[in-house]
């Protein structure tokens, strides 16, 4: 059997799409996986890490004034639709799977003409329009939230199955993470961080609070700043405080962030679709603050689902500051409950099965080609 999986941009498109792979992968024999992406995207370097054959299209994304790049992403697309016919003529996929970002477009579209089985993934509350026009053609659609549902047409493509994720989010022991990472069992312990390249007004804001805390027998705060900007926030840092005391801790990057996230108790981030589904896969309570300069604000919308759960705070870009970061840290010292409860919240909104679903509503489809 061969499956063609495609995705691609950023990361809240690929991990997913790796997921579903692995999963394929791990349960039918002889299964044959060609993933395509574009030239332009992480898919290119994070694809072939994770062991998947590669190949990639030429398509871009449409700008959303009339302009010259308008024209020459019309180029693009008739030539992203060629090079898709030229792919699936070759490959001869028995299934595609795509993630969402416009690469999978040419690929999912072509590949419903030619009555190849297909399915699509949204992450997010608000589905891209790259998904939103490939529900139309598509067999099946898995979304994460049950609030996407009024976004599709044909509610009997529909299966809620949630945002797959890592098994170590779901597996760790948060005493033994604690123990590892030497943060005080007695401690509340918050980790910061603004996506993989970090996020300038986080980062601002959280420079004010770590100098706020710094010393302070009762937190640890974990800060990860984005390489780009690990050594301005160091230096900022010195001057403001001479000295961080062992309870403050910044990083550029985190490798093993099921570990850290494991180990804490309280998130401080964006609130991008796969942050939220590790967030909430382990339990954790959250504060966030979602980027705007994201298409459709869909980061908000994300945001809002947990709020309305009550297992977050949310905090706009407008509003914040290191005051009220400090503020609200104050009240959780204060009333650790709080915490305890948003937690059990949070854990009650997760789709720990989420990979479990995708790949019984595949194998389905599967049945009946």
């Amino acid at each position: 059997m061969k499956v063609l999986i495609t995705g691609g941009g950023t990361g809240g498109h690929i991990y997913p799409a790796i997921a579903i792979a692995n999963k394929i992968k791990d349960e039918i024999k002889n299964i044959d996986i060609l993933y395509v992406g574009s030239k332009k995207g992480m898919e290119g370097q994070l694809v072939p890490d994770a062991g998947y054959k590669f190949e990639s299209i030429r398509v871009s994304g449409f700008k959303r004034s009339l302009s010259m790049d308008t024209f020459r992403s019309c180029i693009e697309l008739c030539l992203g639709l060629k090079d898709a016919v030229r792919i699936i003529k070759s490959y001869k996929p028995d299934l595609i799977i795509g993630t969402g970002g416009f690469v999978c477009g040419p690929l999912v579209f072509i590949g419903s003409l030619f009555n190849i089985k297909t399915v699509i993934h949204e992450q997010n509350v608000i589905p891209g329009v790259t998904n939103k026009i490939l529900s139309k053609f598509v067999d099946k659609v898995f979304i994460s939230f049950e609030e996407s549902k009024v976004y599709f047409n044909k509610s009997s493509k529909i299966a809620v199955t949630g945002n797959p994720v890592r098994k170590d989010f779901m597996q760790s022991n948060k005493k033994k993470c604690r123990e590892e990472l030497g943060i005080d069992k007695d401690k509340l312990a918050v980790l910061a961080f603004g996506g993989s390249r970090g996020a300038e007004k986080i980062n601002e804001a959280m420079m004010g609070v770590m100098t706020y805390f710094n010393g302070s027998s009762e937190i640890q705060i974990i800060h990860v700043t984005g390489e780009v900007h690990y050594n301005k926030i160091i230096s900022n840092l010195q001057d403001k405080t001479n000295n961080l005391s062992s309870n403050i801790e910044v990083k550029p990057y985190i490798h093993d962030m099921a570990k850290y996230m494991c180990a804490c108790d309280l998130v401080i981030s964006r609130s991008g679709a796969i942050t939220l589904a590790e967030i909430t896969a382990i339990g954790l309570p959250s504060i966030l603050i979602p980027s705007p300069n994201v298409t459709n604000n869909h980061q908000e919308y994300n945001a809002k689902v947990l709020e309305k759960n009550g297992s977050a705070i949310l905090l706009t870009e407008a509003n914040l500051n290191d005051k009220n970061i400090v503020n609200l840290l104050n009240k959780f010292l204060k009333n650790r409950e709080q915490l305890r409860i948003m937690g059990e919240k949070s854990k009650g909104i997760s789709k720990p099965n989420a990979i479990e679903s995708i790949y019984c509503n595949i194998i389905q489809l599967i049945d009946t080609m």
